[in-house]
């Protein structure tokens, strides 16, 4: 898929995405909280060669707000293609104020706490807003169910399954990235990952045949997921892969385990080591090492 609309033909987070369609491989998009996650991230995008997609809750951008800006300048200096997206935006406000004030290249307009006829309708006029700024837009076709630290809990709200109307309608509301309900879930599985059968894989080969390359595909709820369901999501045409608790638990089991025993500025290197490391082995399992041009 290329864009030629003019001021979108060079978002980063759409290129970064081409790129990977093209190539038949996936791409990290993940969550960081706070600038220890963050250098570790870029640090192992910068080792493994591979672009990247660095995601901020709104939350954080309340808590944090100038890990944003140290985000947008690790986009700015990084010798691999990167780029900053704003995850799970659920206050129209709020995604104004975000598109108005702040470097970003892509937002996830999610809406999908409201019912069919409402989210479309306030995702298509947020679209128009920030693609008038160059800014690309994900949203949720469907309700994929539950919640995590950052976003809207959605689990007393019934989850759907994404439809061919529902991907049409968010297609024609103008979308860039659209993120399907196919038996995902925010926030934890188990141990074991997805029962069998959990994740629909006949129903995102579908809904990848049906958006034939119209807009990109991303995947949320991946927390728990061993290397071989995000390949066959891979392969099943999705290429924005939402990760959080899957890169950086290793580096809450640091937290938990070394931080009576730890000075605090080697606790912090060895937290943002673990996590560097477990980036780098999810780089090379979905196939984006290696890719940086």
């Amino acid at each position: 898929m290329k864009y030629s609309m003019a001021g979108l033909k060079n978002n980063r987070t759409l290129r970064i995405l081409n790129a990977a369609a093209e190539g038949n491989y996936g791409v990290l998009a993940a969550i960081a909280y706070n600038i220890e996650q963050l250098t570790a991230l870029v640090r192992a995008a910068e080792a493994k060669r591979s672009p990247l997609i660095i995601q901020l809750f709104p939350s954080t951008l309340t808590q944090l707000p100038l890990l944003a800006h140290a985000a947008a300048q690790a986009v700015k200096t990084a010798s691999v293609p990167l780029s900053l997206h704003i995850d799970h935006a659920q206050d129209e406000a709020h995604i104004r104020e975000i598109i108005a004030t702040l470097p970003v290249d892509s937002v996830m307009v999610d809406m999908s706490h409201y019912d069919e006829a409402e989210n479309l309708a306030k995702t298509e006029r947020l679209t128009r807003e920030c693609h008038a700024r160059g800014i690309a837009v994900e949203a949720e076709s469907g309700r994929i169910n539950g919640g995590e630290d950052g976003i809207a809990d959605t689990g007393d709200l019934e989850a759907l399954f994404t439809s061919p109307e529902d991907v049409d309608n968010f297609i024609s509301a103008g979308v860039d990235i659209l993120a399907p309900s196919v038996g995902n879930v925010h926030g934890d599985y188990g141990p074991a990952g997805p029962a069998e059968g959990q994740i629909h894989f006949d129903r995102l080969e579908a809904i990848d045949k049906q958006i034939d390359k119209r807009v990109l595909v991303a995947l949320h709820g991946t927390n728990d997921f061993p290397p071989e369901v995000m390949g066959r999501c891979i392969r099943a045409g999705a290429v924005k892969l939402n990760v959080n608790k899957l890169l950086l638990e290793v580096g809450n089991e640091v937290l938990r385990k070394e931080a009576a025993t730890l000075p605090l500025v080697r606790l912090i290197d060895r937290q943002m080591e673990v996590v560097q490391r477990e980036t780098e082995r999810w780089m090379d399992v979905v196939g984006s090492s290696g890719r940086a041009a």
